[in-house]
């Protein structure tokens, strides 16, 4: 992005808590004019910054919101699709309209939003993307499946597109976190633990697991940096990855180690 620009105008999805109330707080601070969204933005009036009405399953509600920003500044420089949901289950039991409902928030939802912003971008000849997935993404997890599916596609998604945009001077690129300290796990669906279900056992351990990772993560402030910094890159790379060694280590040790032996060593990890 020309960072030689002043006041850079900067529109992220999910702004009203988590990751995403983190980063946009941050981007005030460094003098970014900033716009988190909400789906109910009148529950939140002590934020830094101002909320948008804007549902990424609701393709009205996008136009809506792009539409403000562009009567306002004439302009958008960054989107940062952040909305997410998450998702714990069996796959087996998971119910259809959930996994559809999810692949809507995490995938469906960021490809809206940009299709929105792209032509006020394409017009101005430039402006970045950047799509929050997971490190997950990177890996089919037990008991996760669906939220790591729904990040690796757009993980590859973004891959494509971003080959698309360049002849617009648009930027795309990919932030994948680990584990950070946020309100997901209350926001995540779970599938039930069933009493009589044969994964009872296995899918309960493995979910008091998934949410001690979560409370013990790291510090939001980190993304929010590791974001700043790419808003000021001239070219932003393909793929970051922000969290813990171990869990950025282990995409390197997925491509190095033989498919069997890496989903020994997840196995081992989840006590499976």
């Amino acid at each position: 992005m020309n960072t030689q620009q002043k006041a850079a105008i900067v529109l992220i999805t999910g702004g009203s808590s988590g990751i995403g109330k983190s980063v946009a707080s941050y981007l005030v601070e460094k003098g970014f004019i900033v716009y988190g969204t909400s789906r109910n933005p009148d529950r939140y009036t002590d934020l830094p910054f101002p909320l948008l009405a804007l549902d990424v399953a609701n393709k009205d509600t996008i136009a809506a919101a792009v539409q403000q920003i562009q009567e306002k500044h004439g302009r958008l420089d960054v989107l940062i699709n952040n909305a997410g949901a998450g998702i714990t289950g069996p796959i087996e039991e998971i119910p259809e309209a959930e996994i559809q409902a999810n692949f809507m928030t995490n995938y469906f939802g960021p490809i809206n939003v940009t299709k929105a912003v792209l032509p006020l971008m394409r017009a101005q000849g430039s402006g970045l993307v950047i799509n929050v997935t997971s490190i997950a993404g990177y890996m089919g997890l037990p008991y996760r499946g669906v939220y790591s599916a729904s990040k690796a596609a757009l993980e590859i998604t973004t891959e494509a597109w971003r080959m698309e945009l360049k002849q617009f001077g648009i930027q795309m690129t990919n932030v994948a976190p680990g584990d950070f300290a946020t309100n997901i796990a209350a926001g995540r669906y779970h599938a039930p633990v069933v009493e009589d279900s044969p994964y009872r056992q296995p899918y309960g351990d493995t979910l008091a697991l998934m949410d001690a990772h979560v409370d013990a993560g790291n510090d939001p402030l980190e993304m929010a940096k590791a974001i700043h910094r790419i808003i000021l890159q001239k070219s932003p790379k393909v793929h970051y990855k922000v969290g813990e060694f171990m869990q950025k280590f282990s995409i390197t040790l997925k491509k190095i180690l033989p498919d069997t032996v890496y989903e020994k060593l997840l196995m081992n990890h989840y006590k499976l």
